[in-house]
């Protein structure tokens, strides 16, 4: 039997699943055959780009058949899309994309298929105030066209320049700093439509909500229940205690200026993460950080003998000899030969972390990653200060006063503490930080209110407490919604008041840690792994606070968003715990600081927070309705009853907590798509491109689409059965936390760092 092109609408999902299923093996194909040839023969081949085209036309024919323009911001917001992937196709048809290498020579250099030569007038690096950390890669660039017209532009990182609809980016500069690569593109339609298609696509999504005779606006006006899961544990301590310095004079050591992870900080920062880096914690059997760092260095020989680091992996423990999880920086050699050598060159992963924290305590002790003496070249040499150690190599130009100081001062505060003088060393101290202002210039250094702000965070062991609490009250919480809600029962009012008043005081302590962060780093804390994880813990407290203050009486989520907001935050902040083992505050590099990162993120990390609510409600939901059946059961409202025009009235009524899962995902999958595209609109502006096929990109595209299908249950009438519904939402979260975690461990790509 022919196919009837009337039933083209019923294409529409299946072609959409084959999308996914294409995207997905596309991005795993990328691994074995390179990025360039998955691109080609993958994403933008023929046979694919017949299949977009194939299901934007049978989506255009559902929406027309089930005659969707009645409801007009649904309408187009679906259209949008079928804007934005037309804009997609006209930038791969006739958009153009390259590079040019320049340099300082005042040769021009022809832009392939134009009448436009371009040179390089100027090259220059712009940095962190008193750090060689790039802030920014300048290029001035002349363009000259065929009819004798000429332009002078700046180029920099997130700062792009127009000219005649060609689009100059700052891509890679030459070592000797005298030429700059830019790349180009030449785009005049097809970024203007697929602009517009999000324009529409962000305009479509306010009005939805607005919008009357929608299946949101009916969950809105009847909905009830949910609930969440997780677990904890504990941990044990030592007697003996190494011996180290006066904790007065290790305080006045880590208040001295260091050049560490490309900026300056308190010497108090590098002794937090180097004991964090041994031992897994930033203490030590009650030893503060500072007094760990100086152990090694004043004490070296007692503390070589002390199992004080951490090893991962039977297996390395075996090869080391010891039996517990601590080894002694002496256990790593035995019979004249270094023990992990064997191991290291079979590249094994444990044997390479360790040998890592060996290779830290060999910087620590010999002094070469203790850079606290600021010299300051004349230029041409440099006008920022190179920061270096006393046991380092100086140039031979500085002044021999300065040269004598960096190599006795500290040989001082050695005899100091070897004569048990601990007045004199703590002296000797304060003279060496008066040394550095005078000799970094103040400009050159963090202000005392960013300084004293990452000394208090230092101290300031939140994490791993906050997460263990927030885990324990949401599982336990979790446990008692269950049992009372199978029982008919609610929880008190006192309790909930108890839980919110907790919530309230955890929220306070990680908002009060972020703003910490923030006035260290100088930006928004978004630009890693441990950050995004501490933002999404942050959402899931605010989105489950406010909950508990909508004065919509039908609204009945407050008391079942309270155990899920413990929950997130507990398994967010857990996640956040373990890359906390190795957290640094950097100075973000140059494509990073465009604001719309900071949107993009923040966005994203609230639609997961969403998802990841949604998910545990799916929990509660297959314990509580794994016996219904609605396939025969009407909403009880009279005006719901079925229809023609396949709006809200068409929907049978949904159990409690489908209800809830449903209600949250129309602003979750909202946020997900709209973050999706401000990320496109910032990699446009950074690498001249808005979408280049990531992985990353690719798999939030993914996820998008995933969790698009449950909000069409008029026509796929599968997610109206409770059970179903309910295990595809829990499997669904397994493409966010392969978005947020697998691409960056699995799969790699340029958003590695997020």
């Amino acid at each position: 039997m022919l196919f009837n092109p009337m039933h083209l609408d019923r294409l529409a999902f299946p072609l959409m699943g084959l999308v996914i299923i294409l995207l997905i093996t596309a991005s795993v194909l990328e691994q074995f055959i390179g990025t360039e040839a998955v691109i080609r023969y993958v994403y933008t081949a023929p046979w694919t780009i017949a299949l977009w085209l194939l299901t934007v036309v049978s989506a255009l024919y559902y929406l027309c058949a089930r005659r969707v323009w009645r409801t007009p911001f649904t309408f187009l917001l679906h259209f949008s899309f079928v804007i934005i992937l037309g804009g997609a196709l006209v930038t791969h048809l006739f958009g153009e994309q390259g590079q040019i290498h320049l340099r300082l020579d005042n040769t021009p250099t022809q832009i392939p298929h134009s009448q436009l030569q371009v040179s390089l007038t100027d090259f220059y690096l712009e940095y962190y105030p008193g750090t060689q950390a790039p802030m920014d890669f300048v290029s001035e660039i002349d363009i000259k066209s065929a009819d004798n017209d000429s332009v002078h532009g700046t180029v920099s990182m997130n700062n792009i320049f127009t000219y005649r609809n060609y689009r100059f980016y700052q891509s890679m500069y030459d070592s000797d700093r005298q030429g700059t690569t830019l790349s180009f593109s030449h785009d005049p339609w097809g970024i203007g439509i697929t602009y517009t298609g999000y324009a529409l696509l962000l305009l479509s999504m306010i009005g939805f909500f607005f919008q009357r005779r929608t299946y949101f606006r009916h969950l809105l006006r009847s909905t009830a229940l949910v609930a969440t899961i997780l677990f904890c544990q504990p941990m044990l301590a030592d007697n003996h205690t190494p011996p180290t310095i006066n904790r007065q004079t290790a305080c006045d050591f880590g208040n001295l200026y260091v050049y560490y992870n490309n900026r300056v900080c308190p010497m108090q920062t590098l002794a937090r993460d180097f004991t964090t880096k041994l031992y897994g914690k930033p203490t030590y059997k009650g030893l503060s950080a500072e007094e760990v760092l100086c152990g090694w260095l004043f004490y070296y020989d007692q503390w070589a003998d002390e199992p004080c680091i951490k090893i991962k992996g039977k297996d390395i423990r075996h090869t080391l000899g010891i039996e517990g999880k601590y080894a002694s920086l002496n256990d790593f050699v035995g019979n004249g030969r270094y023990k992990l050598d064997d191991a290291i060159r079979q590249r094994n992963k444990n044997a390479i972390a360790a040998d890592e924290k060996f290779q830290l305590i060999s910087m620590v002790c010999t002094a070469r990653l203790i850079k606290i003496y600021p010299i300051t070249q004349t230029p041409p040499d440099g006008t920022q200060p190179t920061w270096y150690s006393w046991s380092d190599q100086l140039p031979p130009t500085i002044q021999r006063a300065d040269w004598q100081y960096v190599y006795r001062s500290m040989d001082f505060v050695f005899l100091c503490v070897a004569r048990n003088a601990n007045a004199e060393a703590q002296d000797a101290l304060h003279k060496i930080r008066i040394w550095q202002i005078e000799h970094a210039g103040i400009e050159n250094l963090p202000s005392q209110t960013r300084f004293k702000a990452e000394k208090l965070f230092n101290t300031f062991n939140y994490t791993r407490p906050l997460a263990m609490a927030c885990a324990t009250i949401g599982l336990l919480a979790f446990i008692l919604f269950i049992i009372l809600g199978r029982n008919g029962r609610a929880i008190s009012r006192t309790w909930l008041i108890i839980l919110r008043l907790l919530l309230l005081c955890a929220f306070s302590i990680l908002t009060f840690a972020l703003v910490l962060r923030w006035i260290i780093s100088g930006h928004i804390p978004l630009s890693n792994g441990h950050e995004t994880m501490q933002f999404l813990a942050w959402v899931s407290m605010l989105i489950t606070l406010i909950s508990g203050i909508i004065p919509n009486t039908r609204l009945h989520i407050p008391d079942l968003l309270l155990p899920a907001g413990w929950l997130v935050a507990g398994m967010t902040l857990m996640v956040s715990m373990m890359s906390a083992s190795n957290p640094q505050i950097t100075n973000l590099m140059p494509v990073l600081q465009s604001p719309l990162l900071t949107i993009h993120v923040a966005i994203i990390m609230i639609a997961y927070c969403l998802l990841a609510f949604i998910m545990l409600n799916s929990i509660v939901g297959i314990i509580s309705d794994r016996h219904i059946n609605p396939s025969n059961k009407q909403s009880s409202n009279p005006s719901y009853k079925q229809s023609d025009n396949h709006s809200a009235a068409s929907v049978l009524q949904p159990t409690p907590t489908m209800r809830l899962s449903l209600l949250l995902l129309y602003p979750a999958i909202f946020c997900l798509t709209v973050g999706i595209f401000i990320g496109a609109v910032w990699a446009n502006i950074s690498w001249g491109r808005y979408w280049g096929w990531d992985p990353k990109e690719v798999w939030a595209l993914i996820t998008m689409l995933i969790y698009a299908f449950p909000l069409h249950s008029q026509r796929l009438k599968i997610f109206r059965q409770p059970l179903f519904f309910h295990l595809y939402m829990l499997i669904a979260f397994l493409s966010v936390l392969f978005t947020y975690f697998g691409v960056n461990f699995l799969l790699g790509g340029m958003h590695s760092y997020a």
